[in-house]
């Protein structure tokens, strides 16, 4: 089935930058909302950032003005830029469907993430 998979992910120190990337297998996510999303050890998995295939945009409000989210040239590919990274930023990152799709689908496509760690 379809693959995610996610890259990009490192220790930096506060204030630094990171860019995720996210490759999908073919060109089966080019249509669909998608969304980056973290999840820190003890904490539920939020929903950071997400981008329509039209290429519009929404972050959550703690991450607004810092993280740019966008689609590669080749539409299989999602990006999070993140600036002014700080310490409460460290979590696993992941990308895949955004919530215009059921759960039940979203869930199928859970890749292993990568992790981010902000150092103070």
């Amino acid at each position: 089935q379809v693959q995610l998979v996610e890259s990009g992910g490192g220790l930096v120190q506060a204030g630094g930058s990171l860019r995720l990337s996210c490759a999908a297998s073919g060109r089966a996510f080019s249509t669909y909302t998608m969304g980056w999303y973290r999840q820190a050890p003890g904490k539920q998995r939020e929903l950071v950032a997400v981008i329509t295939s039209a290429g519009s945009t929404r972050y959550t409000d703690s991450v607004k003005g810092r993280f740019t989210i966008s689609r590669g040239n080749a539409e299989n590919t999602v990006y999070l830029q993140m600036n002014s990274l700080k310490p409460e930023d460290t979590a696993v990152y992941y990308c895949n469907l955004g919530t215009t799709v059921v759960a039940g689908i979203r869930n199928a496509y859970w890749g292993q993430g990568t992790q981010v760690t902000v150092s103070s």
